[in-house]
């Protein structure tokens, strides 16, 4: 029988409302992206872009997860809350080590964060106790962060080259994982008809992340910009710095975040196309958004002169956006619409890479140079999509 205490009415999934138990969850993660960037931008260089990679793919892929379940379960319920309220210590203790992670605090992220991705997806096996194909469902889910969790934890054991080849391999298999739909021996695999999300409420859960991803970009801006002189060079990086944040609210948020949440809210699968859509795609957006936070600060710091590494990541952070956002469009356009926009900002983001090279432009010369990309970007697509009409209808934006 169904667990009335535990899981959603039909009448509340179809609401789509975030309610005030996930918003309050959320929020260990604004804490999580402010660590991440940080962290980002105290080891700038390939090793450092490696490793923050890898715990920023961990914690995503750790928010993305308790948000499908959350799609299913009642959050007025005791247990649910007591649930989210418990991962809630973990992620804060989780996000504290993120510094740490490839040192000291190694064993700490790698046992918490398996112990996370486990108990979670066992509590969905007895939340859906009188539900056979859900219940099988979370089952097979919690046999793959077993495995996972067994490199997780391994990793934490050990150190250097040795920690992040074991953690890669925990990452590998668990973005593996729903693509291959959970296949476990003798229990099967799963259907994307087994995975019935409410759109509106995944499309909106996903929305609020962007937000709190944006605002911590706006976040380090201002604390950066407080500590500064205020020169005629500070005021450039701090204004380019805020209409880039604002042109990047803006291609996501106009008319990509809207149409998405109405297609999946109406699609005859939309357990299909949360999974590539929002549960991958989505990840190129966020950390888009942290890579330009990290920009944003060395624009700021180091208006003259920044490394190599960090005038990658002010290209970087404006480029894996842009094709976060024209992947994630293609998709919820049903691979119909192609937002040249986007491929345009792409490649002036290329071009720019050239110049960067040849001419040794400035961090604050290049950071104006990818705020103005954004701008175009934005725009193009504004007026393409205000003249042409809807984007299914194939306007060329």
């Amino acid at each position: 029988m169904e667990h009335p205490s535990w899981l959603r009415s039909r009448g509340q999934r179809d609401s789509g409302k975030v309610s005030m138990t996930e918003l309050f969850f959320d929020l260990v993660f604004v804490f999580a992206v402010t660590q991440l960037s940080h962290t980002l931008l105290a080891h700038l260089g390939l090793t450092g872009f490696l490793q923050t990679s890898v715990l920023f793919l961990a914690i995503w892929w750790l928010w993305i997860f308790t948000s499908w379940c959350t799609n299913w379960l009642d959050p007025d319920a005791t247990a649910v809350r007591v649930l989210l309220f418990a991962l809630m210590l973990g992620g804060l203790v989780v996000s504290s080590s993120i510094p740490k992670a490839f040192g000291e605090g190694g064993l700490v992220f790698g046992t918490l964060f398996a112990a996370m991705q486990v108990g979670r997806s066992l509590f969905m096996v007895r939340a859906f106790r009188g539900h056979p194909e859900q219940r099988d469902n979370f089952l097979r889910i919690a046999l793959w962060m077993l495995l996972s969790g067994a490199f997780w934890f391994s990793g934490g054991l050990l150190e250097g080259q040795q920690r992040l080849t074991c953690w890669l391999i925990a990452l590998g298999i668990e973005y593996a994982a729903p693509a291959l739909y959970f296949r476990v021996p003798g229990l099967g695999r799963s259907r994307t008809s087994d995975w019935d999300v409410d759109g509106a409420h995944l499309a909106e859960r996903c929305m609020l992340f962007v937000i709190i991803a944006l605002g911590e970009s706006l976040l380090v801006t201002g604390a950066t910009f407080a500590g500064l002189a205020w020169t005629p060079v500070t005021l450039a990086g701090f204004l380019a710095a805020f209409l880039g944040s604002v042109a990047m609210w803006w291609v996501y948020f106009d008319s990509g975040a809207e149409h998405g949440s109405h297609r999946i809210t109406h699609s005859d699968d939309p357990g299909r196309l949360a999974r590539v859509a929002y549960t991958y795609a989505h990840l190129l957006i966020v950390a888009g958004i942290i890579v330009c936070a990290v920009a944003d600060e060395l624009v700021l710091v180091h208006p003259d002169h920044a490394s190599t590494a960090g005038m990658i990541a002010i290209l970087g952070g404006p480029a894996l956006y842009l094709a976060g956002n024209a992947l994630f469009k293609w998709l919820i356009w049903e691979r119909r619409f192609l937002p040249l926009s986007h491929l345009a900002g792409l490649v002036a983001l290329a071009l720019m890479s050239g110049w960067m090279a040849l001419a040794h432009p400035s961090a604050l010369a290049l950071g104006i140079g990818t705020t103005l990309v954004m701008i175009g970007v934005a725009v193009w697509e504004t007026r393409a999509l205000r003249r042409g009409g809807a984007p299914a209808h194939g306007a060329g934006a």
